[in-house]
């Protein structure tokens, strides 16, 4: 008979519980269940929409997905536990007070997702362009939430913070298409200007990299010390920037020895002064 008894209060219990809690319980599953699935569309629909459009990165895309996936899911949580009476406004604000403690402690790395966020929705800079910022140069091989990339001229890896390139100068030399060579050939005074010009002419003339328009420039620049300098500027295609420079510069001085035109360079004269006593 005391089996039977128990056996009948612990239904009775459950059956209370089951009265009571219930309805909680199946609602609670309800909101998660809904909470999961609409996380889970949303974080889809941002990465679809991310990869649709020009502006965004596929890894800010992913950022900002994953972001709204926990945003609905700890929503969802604070919902669920109301639903069985649990007091959610202290709850909350205990997390916004956790949110607050650790963005002081992780504001440098903050600082450099904020960064990181930017450059990749403005893209000052893309992957395979030479940029100069934060005190390096080189390609940009990799942008990141967190830093950038980057490979010298010698191929050394450097890795910068994001807050740091986003916080300085940036100078990208692939922004353009275009580029212009600017270029100094000294000559001598006894040398015909005329002729350096023509001469200098007809090479870049012959230059196919060169574009006519605009047209290139030369005229002279300056009267220095030893050397009447020549300005010559003349227009390419970034990619052959350096290639257009250091063709032309090496066709100047072959071309001024086969015309005789003078490149002086420093000269030292001392006088020896006999002193008879």
């Amino acid at each position: 008979m005391e089996l039977e008894e128990q056996m009948a209060e612990t239904v009775e219990a459950v059956m209370a519980i089951m009265t009571t809690y219930g309805l909680s319980v199946i609602g609670a599953m309800v909101i998660l269940i809904v909470g999961w699935i609409v996380s889970g569309w949303v974080a889809g629909a941002i990465r679809k929409a991310s990869a649709n459009s020009e502006r965004f990165d596929t890894t800010l895309g992913s950022f900002f997905a994953s972001l709204a996936k926990y945003a609905i899911l700890a929503f969802t949580f604070i919902a669920v536990l109301s639903r069985f009476g649990v007091e959610t406004t202290s709850f909350v604000a205990v997390l916004g007070a956790l949110g607050f403690a650790i963005g002081l402690s992780l504001q440098g790395t903050l600082s450099n997702v904020a960064s990181g966020v930017m450059l990749i929705m403005f893209r000052p800079f893309k992957v395979g362009d030479f940029v100069d910022t934060a005190g390096v140069s080189g390609t940009v091989k990799a942008i990141s939430l967190f830093t950038t990339e980057m490979a010298t001229g010698d191929n050394v890896k450097v890795i910068v913070p994001n807050g740091a390139v986003w916080g300085g100068t940036i100078k990208n030399f692939s922004g353009n298409t275009t580029r212009r060579v600017d270029m100094v050939m000294g000559i001598g005074y006894g040398s015909n200007i005329d002729l350096a010009i023509k001469t200098m002419t007809d090479i870049v003339s012959a230059d196919s990299r060169v574009h006519g328009d605009p047209e290139p420039f030369f005229a002279v620049g300056e009267l220095a010390d030893s050397s009447v300098n020549i300005i010559v500027r003349v227009w390419t295609n970034a990619p052959d920037y350096w290639g257009v420079k250091f063709d032309l510069t090496k066709s100047f001085k072959e071309a001024f020895d086969r015309e005789g035109i003078d490149i002086p360079f420093p000269q030292t004269v001392v006088h020896h002064v006999n002193e008879q006593g």
